[in-house]
């Protein structure tokens, strides 16, 4: 039997096999890039090149890839196979430094927001040393940055990176006023990874699911998760079956998945992994993904990655896990004994707690799309409006701190920050809120808005350079102190009292909440629409431009591909909607209409003196709610006909016009459609049934 410890990272270039296949001087070169954030030394280029060749040739690989994430959302990749022509009717096997380093796809079909012209198809891609190389099906894949022939990002790595290193260059000025000898420090991250699981050969029979990933109509079961009974509950052997091919592929990349269980609703389920550098955690959550899929097919699978393929049923989000560590091995977000300990850590708490308030509009963009529309607030997922939970201990703590009073901890002491003894805040200080967007867990916060889908690398990208910001300002106070035991002490208390808004440690589900929300003054964006636009609020264009993160072009162009992409999903989803109803649903439903009526004409013919009740109830209210979606279905398809005419309006107007009408439409043609369902003979209506699907 194959030892995990063996199978682990065994398709991975990784460290050990760098340091047994490269000369120690390369090697060393390529440490330093890791350990220093420096640039690579191109000259050890053709050497790894060629020792990566070697290793991926045994390990049975022909091809390589630059493996890229684009703003789609998902990754890309060219291959190239390893072999040149000797001219002699043979060929050697040959990767240079060169093709290691950069690589040259067509970039005119990827989403660019209008940083590009469509004619101008040149991009580059360009090999990150951070993130290792590593094999699938015979391919060796080469994590890359990629970029226009400008120079511009098109691509979800590169701001990755950068924030990466802005977040740690501020970092470190804040350890050193407290006596830290950190030369480094790396954002870490953990995702938990929801979906679910429906039979591939049902799925292959609703034409919405396909197209969209998500039921655009679907009457809810009589069983649903009422019960209870479902989560954490035994695993069938066939999806047991399923996680033990999946877990057995991402061991073998080196990724480390760790928990997996039955989630709240029938077929949804849980993959978490235990947290690693934010680089590493956004290449492996897609390739997590990426093989759920593929692997759940030859299970007889679909594995379903939209945030709410079923409406009434709980809704797969992704949960991400952040925290900053220093190279010697310190969270930064783990309470301390010390008083000194305790101070550096208030300080980090209350940078992320500052950050999230000023910054609130950002991370609701980060969790923006039209799927996740459908989760957020609804009773299963975090409310749309930005909070943070810190739990009774710390807010404690905070509250004393503000108000310069006494607290219970070790004996009664003055909570003079550095100076006089703070009470040791407990690790796991509190129960865990399930209804906040951003909890506080111990040593580490959890977004908890992202959806199923989502790449975790916008979210990360920005909780890092708006946690920079605060540390950034925080420090260049500090840095100018005469008294910096004072200073500090002004510092923590004003930033409590300019920011305790943000703080919210109640029921995000309770209705109260909105409205205290709106009197405190915090944002309320309900949908990806209302969000999306304050991306180019002057602050936030000042943000990134100013730590090098983006240029103002570049930001418009992501605004403008989100705008674009919400558009086009509401877009698709209303002419499959149509498509569906007109083909599918109502022939159903008129077959149906067809035998009652032929039903009552025989019976009458039969027996004229029978009332025939029951049939004649049930055709007349099937015809009534036919009528109604059939109206329905015609105002849909106008106001498609409208928006496709949208060509000299502003991206912001033709998304809410999308919003508005399209999404309305939908939802409105639904509720005749799922009554019809639930009122037509089982044998006329021959599609899956959210009964057949999850039950």
């Amino acid at each position: 039997m194959e030892k995990i410890v063996d199978l682990f990272g065994s398709h991975v270039f990784n460290e050990e096999v760098m340091r047994q296949r490269l000369p120690k001087s390369t090697y060393l070169k390529w440490k330093n890039t890791i350990e220093t954030g420096c640039s690579l030394d191109r000259s050890i280029a053709s050497v790894v090149a060629n020792a990566m060749k070697d290793w991926a040739v045994e390990q049975g690989a022909t091809h390589y890839t630059h493996w890229f994430q684009p703003m789609t959302g998902i990754t890309a990749e060219k291959h190239d196979s390893f072999i040149s022509p000797l001219g002699n009717s043979s060929i050697i096997m040959e990767f240079s430094g060169k093709e290691l380093i950069k690589g040259e796809p067509d970039a005119s079909s990827f989403p660019n927001g209008g940083i590009r012209s469509t004619f101008e198809a040149r991009g580059y891609t360009a090999w990150d040393p951070t993130s290792f190389a590593f094999i699938k099906d015979k391919v060796l894949y080469i994590p890359s940055v990629f970029c226009s022939y400008s120079g511009a990002s098109l691509d979800k790595k590169t701001p990755l990176l950068k924030s990466i290193e802005v977040v740690s260059k501020q970092a470190l000025r804040v350890l050193k006023l407290f006596g830290s000898n950190a030369t480094h420090v790396k954002t870490t991250v953990g995702a938990e990874q929801e979906y679910f699981l429906v039979d591939q050969k049902l799925y292959q029979q609703r034409r919405d699911l396909l197209i969209t990933g998500r039921t655009l109509y679907g009457a809810r079961p009589s069983k649903g998760q009422e019960m209870d009974d479902h989560y954490f509950g035994h695993l069938e052997s066939r999806v047991q079956a399923f996680m033990s091919e999946l877990n057995h592929e991402l061991w073998k990349l080196g990724i480390l998945a760790k928990t997996q269980h039955k989630e709240a609703a029938p077929g949804q389920y849980e993959l978490a992994t235990i947290y690693t550098d934010a680089n590493t955690a956004t290449d492996h959550n897609q390739l997590m993904m990426e093989l759920m899929q593929q692997i759940a097919l030859r299970h007889g699978f679909a594995c379903l990655l939209h945030e709410k393929p079923f409406a009434g049923v709980n809704g797969s989000g992704k949960h991400n896990n952040w925290s900053l560590s220093t190279n010697l091995g310190e969270n930064l977000l783990e309470p301390g004994e010390t008083p000194a300990k305790n101070a550096q850590f208030l300080v980090f708490l209350l940078a992320v707690i500052q950050a999230c308030d000023e910054y609130q509009d950002l991370l609701r963009i980060s969790a923006s799309s039209a799927s996740n529309d459908h989760r957020l607030g609804g009773h299963e997922a975090p409310p749309a409006i930005v909070s943070i939970f810190i739990g009774s201990d710390l807010q404690e703590v905070l509250d004393a701190l503000e108000r310069g009073e006494t607290i219970e901890g070790k004996g009664k002491s003055y909570l003079k920050v550095g100076s006089d003894v703070l009470p040791a805040v407990r690790k796991d200080n509190t129960d865990r809120n399930r209804t906040s967007p951003m909890a506080f867990t111990g040593n580490k916060f959890e977004f908890r808005m992202l959806g199923s889908s989502f790449s975790i690398s916008c979210t990360n990208q920005i909780i890092n350079t708006i946690v920079a910001e605060e540390l950034k300002k925080f420090a260049d106070e500090m840095e100018q102190s005469k008294d910096f035991e004072q200073d500090l002490n002004q510092w923590i208390v004003r930033t409590i009292k300019n920011h305790k808004k943000i703080i919210f440690n109640g029921n995000g589900y309770d209705e109260c909440w909105v409205k205290e929300a709106h009197e405190r003054g915090l944002m309320d964006f309900t949908t990806t629409v209302d969000a999306i636009p304050h991306y180019m609020d002057e602050k936030n264009v000042k943000l990134f431009t100013s730590h090098g993160i983006f240029t103002k072009e570049e930001m418009q162009s992501r605004c403008d591909t989100l705008l674009e992409n919400y558009i086009k999903t509401v877009h698709m989803e209303a002419l499959t909607m149509v498509e569906i109803v007109r083909t599918e649903l109502l022939p159903c439903v008129m077959d149906y209409m067809k035998d009652l009526a032929e039903t009552v004409n025989q019976k009458k013919l039969a027996l004229p003196m029978l009332q025939s009740q029951m049939e004649h109830d049930l055709l007349s209210k099937i015809s009534r709610l036919n009528d109604e979606a059939y109206e329905k279905l015609l105002q849909l398809e106008a106001d498609i006909q409208k928006a496709e005419a949208l060509h000299d309006m502003s991206l912001k107007q033709i998304a809410r016009f999308h919003l508005d009408h399209l999404v309305k439409g939908m939802e409105e043609i639904r509720i005749p459609l799922d009554q019809l369902e639930q009122l037509t003979a089982k044998k006329y209506w021959k599609l899956p049934t959210y009964e057949d699907m999850l039950l």
